[in-house]
């Protein structure tokens, strides 16, 4: 029996191709047609239209951009749905609100479908080596059957309970990650504005106690001022809103993620949302330059 994959962006291409090359027998199909060619080169077949894979597969992985391109995909709201989930394992990979996951399972469930949530952390260069760390959530059995399916696309993975558990835990590894390397863009920010080396400080930084795969894998962008995106400034501003208002249902303060929240907003309004994430650092210029009268940013 065929596993589906669906969405084929950056992130889910080199997860297909990692389980396509694993031996797994895949079915894919994406809404931009061209996306599929390296999928079918390596052994998947490529679907005509979506309808197809939930026809051809009883477990189907959705790594898609949003709510609407999940809706769209599934049918959600039209007759189409329960045809297209009755008998069949919904795996959620993307990252959406955690109340829309809860509502999602509920309809799954209720059209005789089962549900897995498993997002994912990790950006493009740990989704191509198959190093990605995964988080699931819904019913124990559901769970257990699906894990094995990640095994070529994560490196570990954990099992967070009950829905929406691995959004939530997601959530929090972003906060992290986003205030980690919005840090790491203004201390490169702040040595360059006092004329330091920036590559000794890379240097400093690798050899002492903060280095991380993370610092490691920004620091060169920064130094190269390198954009060129492993995960895009827009993701993460969307991923900022979506964590800012589990904040708020929580009823708790974020602040450090809120002053990112600004950061990115300023970012993407100035034309780099599709940047890798470091661009947070034309908006660190930006407002560096209306301190500094008669000195622009950096282009």
């Amino acid at each position: 029996m065929y596993v589906g994959f669906v969405g084929l962006g950056v992130m889910g291409q080199p997860m297909a191709l990692n389980l396509a090359r694993a031996g797994t027998p895949l079915v894919v199909w994406n809404r931009t047609p061209s996306r599929c060619a390296p999928l079918r080169s390596a052994g998947a077949q490529v679907a005509a239209h979506v309808a197809e894979v939930f026809d051809r597969a009883e477990t189907v992985i959705l790594m898609l951009a949003d709510e609407a391109a999940v809706d769209a995909v599934l049918g959600r709201g039209t007759q189409d749905f329960a045809a297209r989930v009755a008998g069949h394992t919904v795996v959620h990979m993307g990252t959406t609100s955690a109340e829309y996951s809860g509502r999602l399972q509920d309809d799954v469930r209720a059209a005789g479908g089962q549900y897995v949530e498993a997002p994912v952390s990790g950006s493009r260069v740990p989704a191509e080596r198959g190093e990605l760390v995964g988080m699931l959530a819904g019913d124990e059995d559901a769970v257990e059957a699906v894990r094995p399916l990640l095994g070529p696309m994560c490196r570990e993975t954990f099992a967070c309970g009950a829905v929406p558990g691995a959004l939530l835990m997601k959530f929090s590894v972003n906060l992290f990650l986003i205030t980690l390397v919005t840090g790491l863009t203004e201390a490169f920010h702040f040595a360059d504005r006092h004329g330091l080396d920036r590559r000794l400080l890379q240097d400093v930084l690798d050899a002492g106690p903060m280095a991380s795969a993370v610092s490691r894998m920004k620091a060169p962008k920064l130094l190269a001022r390198d954009f060129t995106v492993q995960a895009a400034a827009a993701d993460v501003l969307k991923n900022n809103r979506l964590i800012a208002r589990s904040a708020r249902e929580a009823d708790l303060a974020s602040p450090l993620l809120d002053v990112c929240h600004t950061l990115y907003g300023e970012a993407v309004a100035q034309g780099h949302g599709d940047e890798d994430m470091v661009a947070v650092l034309h908006a660190l210029e930006a407002r560096t330059a209306q301190l500094m009268p008669g000195r622009s940013p950096l282009p």
